[in-house]
């Protein structure tokens, strides 16, 4: 990766300042409501913080990783393929500033849940919720990735709203798995986003670690990333 394409593409997205404002917005307006709706119905803002950070972290990995469909609509990737940064360069650049800006949300759902929902934890809890999810947003970023090398500039929106709903909802991000009936509940078990979720479950239900999590994270970022460098390729050989 050159340095200096990394460095433009993070002040490319610092400038964005619409986007990151919204990213951590949506996620900590979420807990707020729904800190608020489970209350009764025994899910604790500890627990709610885990899934709403893990959204957060998500929405904003997708969304900058899907960004790349408008590049290659307005032909950037070809012209980028005439100089000397590598296609591992530029995948990695943008996986780069997909993490960058999926840390902020996560951060501001747990400082939130600290400041108004009295959530209190260890350190080495509060590393776990926090880091620990911000690191298994890896799968995420790529899924982004492959969104926007799969889909068109026109329609990249639709089908990237459609996989954040389906790991949101589906996956118990936004709603508790405990909730859910049997065969949906295991559905959510099939999707990254419930192990992302369960690396911050682990840390506030005092159980230790974040469990069987990073190894399916893991196994996800293997066959995404794989299926992100093919996909890329086959779009090279076609330009």
């Amino acid at each position: 990766m050159r340095g200096g394409y990394l460095r433009f593409e993070v002040r490319r997205a610092l400038r964005d300042s619409r986007f990151l404002v919204f990213a951590v917005a949506l996620p900590v307006g979420l807990f707020v409501l729904l800190s608020r709706l489970y209350q009764s119905q025994g899910a604790t803002p500890a627990y709610l913080m885990s899934g709403l950070a893990a959204f957060g972290a998500v929405k904003a990995a997708l969304d900058t990783g899907a960004r790349t469909a408008v590049e290659r609509g307005a032909g950037w990737q070809r012209q980028l393929r005439l100089t000397p940064l590598s296609g591992a360069g530029y995948l990695a650049a943008k996986g780069a500033v997909a993490m960058l800006v999926a840390l902020p949300p996560v951060a501001g759902v747990a400082l939130m849940a600290a400041l108004t929902a009295g959530v209190r934890l260890p350190a080495d809890a509060w590393a776990q919720a926090v880091l620990g999810t911000w690191l298994g947003t890896v799968p995420f970023a790529l899924l982004g990735l492959l969104v926007g090398q799969l889909c068109s500039a026109r329609n990249v929106q639709t089908y990237q709203g459609g996989v954040l709903l389906l790991l949101g909802f589906v996956g118990g991000l936004l709603i508790p798995v405990a909730s859910f009936p049997p065969v949906l509940a295991g559905a959510a078990r099939a999707l990254p986003s419930y192990w992302l979720a369960e690396i911050g479950h682990g840390a506030v239900s005092g159980s230790g670690g974040p469990g069987p999590a990073p190894v399916v994270l893991a196994a996800y970022t293997v066959a995404l990333g794989v299926a992100v460098v093919v996909r890329y390729r086959r779009d090279g050989a076609r330009a």
